[in-house]
Parts: structure tokens; C-alpha cells; sequence
């Protein structure tokens, strides 16, 4: 079984997406018996907390599920637990980086390194931006999932 620990700072808007975004794109076979799939933040600005509303509001729109979304900050285990850690931009990976045990950060890449239109771009952080700030992170958030996807089905 394959893991992947989705990263943004508080873990109520870019990374429950790309949890959720992924887990749609998989196959229904692939969901259940090949991938462990779950998302955390870097700090504890909002533990506990479910995703913020417009996240929550522009997931449903798109076919996308944050029910039951619960903000967890990332855990020292988490690093030998997940295979691949994947972060919404280089703040997080610099802060991933900097706790993690040496052994892991191999592990620790920026999702957009999977992205084809957006590829090697940092998904900005939409919180207390506009809806249109939601809906672009959104597009760069699906990009990099769909070619991680691609990658990992082959």
C-alpha cells in the first residue's frame, strides 16, 4: 500500500483539497486496497478545526467531499509512516524539512513538481483571500493530482 501525506500550513484549505482531490481521481479499486491518503498542516493555528467554509463550499461544487475534515498538525511519525509527503509550497517544504528526521526528507516534494500546466509552481495559500483565490489554488491543486495520478498508475 502506497501513502501520502498532503501538507499546507493549517490544514483547512490547500491540503484537505488535495486530499480530497486525489482521492476522487484514484479508481475505486486503487482507493481501497493501494493507497493510504490523509493531510495535515505545518503549525496548530486551526487543530481540530473542519476546512474552512469557501474550501468546504468550492469542494462541492466540483464534485469534491471535506465532510468530515478535521485540521491535524503534521506528527513526528507521520515522516516514517508516509511514503510520499507532498507540500503546497516551499514555506512548507522548508518547514517539513526542518523536523523531519534525516532518514525521510527524500520523501518531502512540492506537489506542483507533479503538475503539468502549473508544474514547479507553489499553490498560494487562499485563506482570507476571495473566491477567486479558492478557485485558483483549486485548478493548481487538481493539476498536481492528476499527474501524480498519471505517475502512480503506470
Amino acid at each position: 500500500m502506497r501513502s501520502i501525506l498532503f501538507v499546507c500550513t493549517a490544514n483547512i484549505c490547500r491540503s484537505p483539497l488535495a486530499e480530497a482531490v486525489f482521492r476522487q481521481l484514484i479508481t475505486p479499486k486503487a482507493r481501497e486496497n493501494a493507497f493510504e491518503v490523509a493531510s495535515a498542516g505545518t503549525h496548530d493555528y486551526h487543530i481540530g478545526k473542519p476546512a474552512f467554509p469557501t474550501a468546504m463550499e468550492l469542494a462541492k461544487l466540483r464534485g469534491f467531499d471535506l465532510t468530515g475534515h478535521v485540521a491535524r498538525r503534521v506528527k513526528a511519525g507521520d515522516f516514517d509512516h508516509f511514503d510520499l509527503i507532498l507540500g503546497m509550497d516551499r514555506s512548507n517544504i522548508a518547514s517539513l524539512r526542518t523536523i523531519a528526521p534525516t532518514r525521510c526528507k527524500q520523501k518531502i516534494e512540492l506537489l506542483l513538481e507533479y503538475g503539468d500546466e502549473f508544474h514547479g509552481e507553489e499553490v498560494p495559500d487562499p485563506y482570507g483571500g476571495e473566491v477567486e483565490d479558492f478557485e485558483r489554488a483549486m485548478d493548481m491543486i487538481e493539476d498536481g493530482c492528476r499527474g501524480l495520478v498519471k505517475l502512480l498508475a503506470r
